[in-house]
């Protein structure tokens, strides 16, 4: 189609997709189909022929539809999603037939067949972000809807969205009116982690502190939803509960969240005192409190450190919890996610047989999502590692890592885990440290609260020459996220960064502390028993090298790869052929 030939107008566009499909495939593939074909049948098509629609794509589990205006898409989204409802309420959970909808309203370019540009791919990227069952709206859409129709609709606030340039502020749709039956049923809980943040209560009634209240609420929301593994609940839902007293277990089931985080703002003089607890919804039981103390004086900046703060301690908070949720799934009911969450125990423990068998994991995941970005990602680390620790044929590995990191910053742009561990995998393979700043950099603009964002940005400082910033950097990782589950690779990275800085006191300390944590991290071994050697404890040196396996010409001659800085790599390869010179 040449420029001459390009015809533009103004439409509603409908993407629509079938939740979970990968998942009911695996599990009944010719059943799936023989439902889905049903609901086209008697739903799908019904629903569109009424309104004036014109179908552009229905294959497989996926719908783009053209109408002429967003009254007649809404209303037969509406209609479809109350339909598949009524229908769904005698059909088991793990069998049900449910669409994801995005509508957005704009210019689009069309021919015969098919049509184009940013107005089609918003609502693609509308519809991945909508809950099973749901509909999310533009802006542009919601206001040309707005009175015509008796639900109500949830100010999500701007939105990243994959591949679009500027946020665009995205409505969930309330179906209120509803059948009796879809009504007693609770929302469907997102795959990944959901969490609702409840208004936090005024201990002083104070209407200052009220506004403060509200706004540590708001904030902590936004600082959440950076993180493109967690599901939040708009602050519009969650305030429906101000002022009220609430069972937590019921706000879990009418929002459709497995966490709630909840808190109290109280006044002590000229201080002022932030609680937070993290709820698990289903059973009520705690995982996580917390207590921040700071002068009035600054308020704005301890509203700025709780939100950061709680954000940086609940996204691996929940990672963990979910972890041990997908350990307890049943193998013939796994989705990419379940398997991404259970090879990440295995990546942690860093030894050459838990990675093998999170490299099965991962593969499996990516076999049934090419474009989960958190997997490959992880894959890609997975083969950096066996790389760098001489665990196969190095350039197997190492082809590998580079085609799975590239592949998980292109599929997930937007992700800082995707973008960051993709960083990482690359570092790991000698990438030049000085081309994967702009990643990580880009990637903590997007998500501050990001604490493994900061601890990959650590490393790269560190392998860049950066020693006070890698510091730093590693420093913001752990108060963020003080309960790490690895500190090792914290305090690896610090003692590495103070051996530069020849405080061979500091960095044996460090190193020393990593080792106790993780012995398997070749990184830390080599680096204290170089350490050791330049601190004139030659027979330390010796013994620790013979212990772990440290040979002249050994596997820590790579360390050239990563350490472009001749004086740096001379001071540590120096040490290791003290260390290792008796075995000559």
């Amino acid at each position: 189609m040449t420029g001459a030939q390009l015809q533009r107008r103004l439409a509603a566009v409908l993407a629509a997709e079938v939740a979970g499909y990968d998942r009911l495939m695996a599990a009944d593939d010719e059943g799936t189909l023989a439902r889905l074909k049903a609901v086209r049948k008697a739903l799908v098509e019904p629903a569109l022929a009424a309104h004036h629609s014109r179908t552009i794509k229905a294959s497989g589990d996926r719908l783009l539809v053209e109408f002429a205006s967003a009254v007649d898409a809404l209303r037969s989204a509406i209609e479809l999603q109350r339909g598949i409802a009524e229908q769904n309420a005698a059909v088991p959970p793990d069998r049900r037939i449910e669409f994801r909808i995005g509508i957005h309203v704009g210019d689009i370019i069309f021919d015969e067949d098919d049509i184009f540009g940013d107005s089609v791919n918003i609502a693609v990227r509308l519809q991945s972000i909508a809950e099973p069952g749901g509909i999310c709206l533009s802006e542009s859409a919601c206001r040309e809807t707005r009175g015509r129709f008796e639900i109500v609709c949830d100010d999500l606030g701007p939105q990243l969205l994959k591949n679009i340039a500027e946020p665009v502020r995205a409505w969930r749709v309330r179906l209120g009116a509803q059948s009796a039956a879809s009504q007693a049923q609770a929302p469907v809980l997102p795959d990944r982690p959901s969490i609702a943040v409840l208004p936090f209560e005024n201990m002083g009634g104070d209407p200052e502190q009220e506004y403060f209240a509200d706004g540590l609420v708001e904030d902590i929301t936004t600082a959440l939803a950076r993180f493109k593994s967690l599901f939040v609940i708009a602050r519009n839902s969650s305030f429906t509960y101000k002022g009220r007293t609430i069972d937590i277990r019921q706000v879990g089931r009418e929002l459709g969240v497995r966490y709630v985080l909840e808190g109290s703002v109280r006044k002590a003089g000229s201080t002022l005192r932030i609680t937070g607890q993290l709820i698990e919804a289903e059973t009520g039981s705690h995982l996580w409190a917390e207590k921040f103390d700071g002068p009035m004086d600054d308020v704005f900046e301890l509203q700025d450190k709780v939100a950061s703060s709680v954000a940086g301690v609940i996204d691996p908070l929940l990672l963990d919890t979910e972890i041990i949720r997908a350990l307890e799934r049943p193998t013939a009911d796994l989705t990419s996610y379940d398997l991404y969450l259970r090879a990440l125990p295995l990546i942690r423990a860093w030894a050459r047989e838990p990675i093998a068998r999170a490299i099965v994991l991962l593969g499996q995941a990516i076999e049934r999502d090419p474009k989960y970005g958190p997997a490959l990602a992880s894959l890609a680390l997975c083969h950096s590692q066996n790389f760098l620790n001489g665990w196969g044929d190095a350039t197997v590995e190492s082809e590998q890592g580079r085609t799975l990191a590239r592949r998980a910053r292109e599929a997930a742009p937007g992700d800082p885990l995707s973008v960051t561990s993709a960083a990482g995998a690359l570092l790991n393979l000698g990438e030049d440290a000085n081309l994967l700043k702009p990643w990580v950099d880009g990637a903590l603009a997007r998500n501050p609260s990001h604490a493994f964002g900061w601890l990959w940005s650590g490393w790269i400082r560190t392998v860049a020459g950066e020693a006070d910033v890698a510091i730093e950097h590693f420093e913001m990782s752990l108060r963020l996220d003080p309960r790490a589950s690895r500190r090792a690779f914290h305090l690896t990275g610090i003692g590495i960064c103070r051996f530069w800085q020849r405080r061979f006191d500091q960095a044996a300390d460090a190193l020393e502390a990593s080792f106790h944590e993780l012995p398997s991290n070749a990184m830390t071994i080599w680096f204290l028993a170089a350490c050791y050697a330049h601190m004139g404890r030659l027979a330390d040196a010796r013994d620790f090298a013979a212990r772990h396996g440290i040979v002249p010409g050994g596997q820590w001659l790579k360390i050239g790869l990563l350490y472009g800085d001749p004086g740096q790599r001379e001071l540590l390869l120096s040490g290791l052929r003290l260390a290792t010179a008796e075995q000559a």
